[in-house]
């Protein structure tokens, strides 16, 4: 019984001690990274030019982007009992982007001066035609399953204010 009492009565300093060795350990993972995240930023500008630090920064900024929208869609997809392939999807929502693109590069080519509700109605119907693929995607996915009614995917436009620049993300080949 003493045994157990002792362990008691020093539980609560071995917690703390472990407690402290791992915020100790924490504090100097960090500080290497921070470290390393120097040295990587020296050796870009080091061996790039501000352009291609630019060029490196918008393809991180859209690969960021591209994984949040697929990870959007999945989730949506899911939540109607769906799943789709993450390559299939990729493809649907970067062809969507390229005509996008296209579409908004027409509209300011038509224009003297960028018109800002034509380039966001431009992207609505890109936007709406992606809607209506994965619509007609998910109607032959649901019909090869099963005999039901397709399932519609709802999809309201929201125009994001970000500049997307002359960077294009093309599908992987995997």
């Amino acid at each position: 019984m003493q045994t157990q009492t002792i362990i008691e009565n020093v539980q609560p300093y071995v917690n703390t001690i472990v407690t402290a060795a791992a915020g100790v350990l924490t504090a100097f993972v960090l500080g290497g990274l921070n470290k390393l995240k120097t040295k990587v930023n020296v050796w870009l500008e080091a061996r790039t030019s501000a352009a291609q630090r630019e060029v490196i920064h918008k393809i991180a900024g859209e690969e960021r982007k591209l994984q949040e929208a697929l990870q959007y869609a999945t989730l949506r997809l899911a939540e109607q009992g769906i799943t789709v392939s993450v390559v299939e999807l990729q493809a649907a929502i970067e062809k969507a982007y390229l005509e996008y693109k296209a579409k908004t590069k027409a509209v300011l080519a038509t224009e003297a001066q960028p018109n800002e509700e034509a380039a966001q109605a431009a992207a609505k119907e890109a936007v709406s035609g992606l809607a209506a693929k994965l619509n007609d995607f998910l109607a032959q996915a649901t019909a090869e399953v099963s005999n039901t009614v397709p399932v519609k995917v709802q999809y309201e436009a929201e125009v994001i204010p970000t500049s997307i620049g002359d960077v294009q993300v093309h599908p992987s080949t995997e």
